[in-house]
């Protein structure tokens, strides 16, 4: 009986791209080729470096430690910890947010800069005799567009700091990992080459219908257990990962009462983005490469923004059956579609004409990083065209929701 706390061996090791893209010439499998046409109208080109890389830190060390990883997938590497360094930790300081909330030790950024020199000096020493000890985040809750609250994690200044300079090395090997799908909280990607994937998807390949998915609580849900397995596929220096459990295990402090975390991970924590990431490489991205290669009947194209990822299909069975066993593959994991708010659409560039044939009301809309994705038509020649306005925050009570269409 196949053991649901074991790797799934094949998924671990695949990555293959969409049907019919070939490898690129240096071995790699392609990134998801919609992403290197031109952007769409109304989005700037940009390079975008996030805050958990920066230029001015790059090492001839984690040059290496990237080459390394990109010759050899399989490679796990055994001695990382010593590439977080005084410099390294000073750089993780600087890119931090001076008016950036305190976490419960109460320390700002303009405090902790006094003596900058003499407190590194002495977190260097704690990180790498494995004396640091992470804080608790302190939980606070933000309004979402819906009226509901969202509950983020705020870590103390040190913590910010060593999760810093820790996702800085771990991001060396696995941004030689990630699929090019994969759009959230990674160096040179941003939310609008995500978006320009999705318009190319939908306006130039045989998309027809599109599955906008929702997992429900996230990073609220992550297994501990299974993020561990996935991340010691590359990562065997102990002292690196007993580094990682300990902010997986430091708790969360509201109104200062702390309790124990057995699952999920602070969402607003600088190591906790690239965790995601690597939680959904392993349990989606590779699973989907792997599903639209050996089970599609069509052509299936995703893109993922962090948690948040949108699904274009060719044909509605494929759809379905994808759905379902989407389901069944999260649940393994310990995570579910949230039913309420993950939807098959009929959405593309003939389905208002498919749909004004069969008696059907105009195709519905799907939202997507901050924008309400719809089926119109340009005013010289009436060709298709993809629009895009941003979210109402706010539904009118007289309006009521479509009815969707669901498996």
């Amino acid at each position: 009986m196949h053991d649901p706390r074991k790797s799934d061996g094949g998924v671990v090791s695949m990555k293959r791209a969409n049907k019919g893209a070939q490898p690129e010439g240096n071995g790699q499998p392609p990134a998801e080729f919609v992403e290197k046409r031109p952007p769409a109208k109304g989005n700037p080109v940009q390079t975008t470096v996030t805050g958990t890389q920066r230029p001015e830190a790059a090492s001839s060390g984690l040059d290496r430690v990237r080459e390394a990883a990109k010759r050899d997938k399989e490679r796990r590497f055994t001695n990382l910890l010593h590439h977080v360094t005084v410099e390294r930790l000073h750089t993780a300081y600087r890119g931090l947010n001076p008016k950036a909330a305190s976490g419960v030790d109460e320390v700002t950024w303009q405090e902790y800069g006094e003596g900058l020199d003499e407190r590194l000096a002495v977190l260097h020493d704690q990180i790498q005799s494995v004396t640091y000890r992470a804080r608790p985040s302190k939980r606070v809750w933000i309004p979402k567009g819906d009226g509901k609250k969202r509950p983020i994690g705020i870590a103390a200044l040190e913590d910010k700091i060593v999760q810093q300079a820790l996702a800085e090395v771990l991001q060396s090997i696995y941004e030689e990992d990630f699929l090019g799908f994969s759009y959230g909280f990674r160096p040179g990607r941003s939310q609008h080459k995500a978006l320009d994937a999705i318009y190319v998807a939908i306006t130039q390949r045989k998309v027809s219908w599109v599955l906008d998915a929702d997992i429900r609580s996230f990073y609220d849900s992550l297994d501990h257990q299974w993020l561990m397995k996935f991340v010691e596929h590359r990562i065997a220096d102990q002292r690196m990962l007993r580094l990682i459990r300990k902010f997986l295990r430091a708790g969360v402090s509201e109104d200062g009462k702390w309790s124990k975390t057995v699952v999920g991970t602070p969402q607003g924590a600088v190591i906790s983005s690239l965790l995601a990431n690597i939680y959904l490489h392993y349990v989606l991205d590779l699973w989907v490469n792997r599903w639209r290669d050996h089970r599609a009947r069509g052509e299936v194209y995703i893109v993922r923004y962090a948690d948040d990822f949108v699904m274009g299909f060719q044909y509605r069975s494929d759809a379905r059956m994808f759905q379902i066993e989407l389901a069944e593959r999260l649940a393994k994991f310990g995570l579910e579609l949230h039913q309420d708010k993950t939807r098959l659409i009929e959405f593309g560039r003939f389905a208002a004409s498919n749909r004004r044939e069969r008696g059907e009301r105009k195709p519905e809309t799907f939202d997507f990083l901050g924008f309400t994705h719809i089926c119109a038509r340009k005013r010289k020649g009436g060709d298709f065209a993809l629009r895009r306005k941003t979210i109402s925050k706010r539904l009118s009570p007289c309006l009521t929701p479509r009815k969707t269409t669901s498996i």
